[in-house]
Parts: C-alpha cells; structure tokens; sequence
C-alpha cells in the first residue's frame, strides 16, 4: 500500500470524516490523491487485533460510488467486466473484474443488483478517474447504439463496520433482521434512525462486515452512533491494508494491474460460466485460451521469518535464480511470522514449495503457501 505522509493538504480530497477523523486523533496521509487515516491513537497492531476480535470502522468514502439505470443496465455493465451479472439475484453482489483487450485487469469492483432498479457499483479510489471515464465512453457508446442505460455518482459517504461483533452492534439500530443479510447481500434500510443506508454485508479484512453507503450528511451521526458500543473503535489505512493480507485479498495497483490477467491472479472464479462461452467481455480472447492452457506465472501466498518482505523484494529459487517479486508484504500480528502474495514461475507455485526472498541483498528461506494465511469469518447464515 503506497501511503506518504501529509504535505500538501489544499490539492488533496477529503471525505466527509475529515474533520472527525482529526478530532479523534487519527494519523493523517495522502492516499490515493485523498486524505485519510493511517491510525488512531491505537497503534496499527491494536487496531488490527481489535477488528479480528470485536469491531472496527473504516471510512472508505473515497472509493467510488456508481448507480446504473436504465432497461439495459445489466447489458451495459457486461460489457465492461467478466462476471455473469444477469443470473445474480435481486439485492445479490459479486466481485468483478474490470478488463481491457489485451486481459489486463483495469480495477477490482463489486457490483450489486438492487431491486430498486439499478445496479450499485463500488469501485477502488485510486481507479475512480480511469473507471469514471471508462463507464462514461461506453455509455456514450450504448447511447449511440439506443440503449437504455444512464450513470449516476450519488454524493455519498461509505463505512466499513467490520469484526465478529459487527451484527451485535448493527442490529441495535436495524429493524430488519440482520441474521438473514448473507455475505455478498445487501438491502436499503434505516440504521439508527438515518434512512436510504445501502447496507451490504462484505467487507475488505476477512471478517464478518458491512459496507454503509449513507448520504455525506448523515455519516458523522452515524458512526458516533456506533462508537457507542465500547466493542467499537475507529481503525485506519495501516490495520486496513494488514487485515487484507491475511484474509489473501489483492490491493489493485500491487498485486493486480493492467499488465495481469485474471488467471494469473487467481481470480478465475469471477469469470461467469456463461461469459466463458460468450467470449463477449474485453480481452475474452486472452483471458478464456488461459483458463485450459494455464499461465507462466501464478499469484501465490509466502511466509517466512526474519526482516519483513515488502513489495518488490525479489523472489529465487532454491538455486538462486530469480522466479518473481513480491507485489504485498508484512508481518502478521495475527501469525507472528511475515507474511506475503507474489507472482512466481509456475513451476513454483505448489502449495509448500521451498523458495527463498532477497532482503538487502541476503537471501532467507520462504515457502509458498495457501491463501487465505488466517480463516475467514463470512457470514453465510
């Protein structure tokens, strides 16, 4: 995760948390062209083991937000990304894919078809320029064509509630009942009294967890509503970016990218069964031959002792020719051993393979290992 420290506050973008997010002591940074908070007044180590072990919030505001309207809303949208929006059920989500003619992945988003007629998309913040225009073009594209297709980007905050104790929490302000909200569901609701929340259970750290979308206006009252509960506290961009990696989730910009196909991430099963045999999403061509054929290179999970591995620390064999890099790295507050994901030769990409990292120019043993490094907790009823 590149996170640099604050120097130039007036070209950065702020959420609507800006200003509580100071008041509460958070550690603040640019990231992704957004100031945001790396930590609270609890170190990152705190904050990680908190949200494994009772509940945390995230402001994950800067990301992007987009409604899809129209009859050929579902047409429009797969024609931008992998996944088989059609067969989703009413208020279901998925992680997709958005990709580009040679197979390269171009973000990472989740769509979700509402019955309130129109698709809600979340899209990654330091993608949000590149996917703003992408959707537009080809809007522009289905008009020309007299589809029935328009695109909305509400003025919206978003909160990420995430830990073991989210539905404790959450269901003191819900009248619905949350035990019947499964991961990747979601509903419109009224959370503590604001109405039009969009709560969808899924989340970005391996636990139990809800995304709120709530009109800008309202997020500040909320999330002092739920840092009522003592088992809630506020968790910033560095506890973010550790929970990630150890559930084995990719962070678009390092472990996936233009120059990655969906195939060498791992990230298969985006790939609707039916798109498959269509061929008619951006770089199918590329993409579907790879699925039988298989790739030169693998997305894989590492761990090892010693120094931390970080991004870019080059990945060997056990004859010390090179076979990889690594795209995301850290310890493991959870493990207490380093942990990481990296592409590797796919000869070397076996569950349990022997390896070894070059750290400062010394080389320390490593082996692969499976993903995710610590058991999700989602909720499936």
């Amino acid at each position: 995760m590149l996170i640099r420290p604050l120097h130039q506050m007036a070209a950065l973008k702020k959420t609507p948390l800006f200003d509580f997010h100071k008041k509460h002591g958070g550690k603040m940074v640019e990231f992704a062209g957004w100031i945001m908070p790396v930590q609270y007044k609890d170190s990152h180590i705190a904050s990680h083991v908190h949200t494994r072990e009772h509940c945390s919030i995230f402001d994950v505001s800067h990301m992007l937000q987009t409604k899809i309207h129209g009859k050929d809303r579902v047409k429009f949208m797969e024609s931008l990304v992998v996944s088989d929006i059609a067969e989703l059920k009413d208020n279901q989500s998925t992680l997709s894919l958005f990709t580009n003619e040679k197979g390269g992945i171009m973000d990472d988003l989740i769509v979700t078809k509402t019955d309130q007629g129109y698709l809600y998309v979340v899209s990654n913040a330091g993608c949000a320029d590149k996917d703003s225009v992408h959707m537009k073009a080809r809007l522009a594209e289905c008009k020309v064509a007299g589809l029935d297709v328009d695109l909305e980007f509400p003025d919206e905050a978003l909160i990420a509630v995430q830990g073991p104790a989210m539905s404790r929490v959450l269901q003191e302000g819900l009248k619905e009942d949350l035990s019947k909200l499964t991961f990747m569901t979601s509903t419109l609701a009224t959370v503590f009294g604001i109405p039009d929340c969009r709560v969808t259970r899924c989340g970005y750290t391996g636990e139990d967890g809800v995304e709120i979308s709530v009109h800008h206006s309202r997020v500040v009252d909320l999330t002092e509503k739920l840092l009522t509960n003592s088992e809630v506290k506020l968790a910033g961009l560095g506890a973010r970016d550790s929970l990630r990696l150890e559930a084995g989730l990719c962070l678009y910009g390092n472990d996936i990218d233009e120059t990655t196909t969906p195939v060498e991430a791992g990230l298969v099963w985006t790939i609707g069964k039916r798109r498959r045999q269509t061929k008619d999403f951006p770089g199918a061509d590329v993409i579907v031959p790879q699925i039988k054929a298989k790739t030169a290179r693998k997305r894989v999970g590492l761990v090892s002792t010693g120094p931390p591995v970080r991004q870019h620390t080059p990945i060997l064999c056990p004859h010390g020719q090179v076979i990889g890099e690594v795209t995301s790295g850290c310890p493991s507050p959870c493990l207490k051993k380093n942990i990481a994901m990296g592409y590797v030769d796919a000869a070397f990409a076996k569950n349990g393979t022997s390896i070894q990292v070059e750290i400062r120019k010394k080389t320390l043993p490593a082996t692969v290992s499976k993903m995710p490094f610590v058991p999700t907790n989602y909720y499936s009823g």
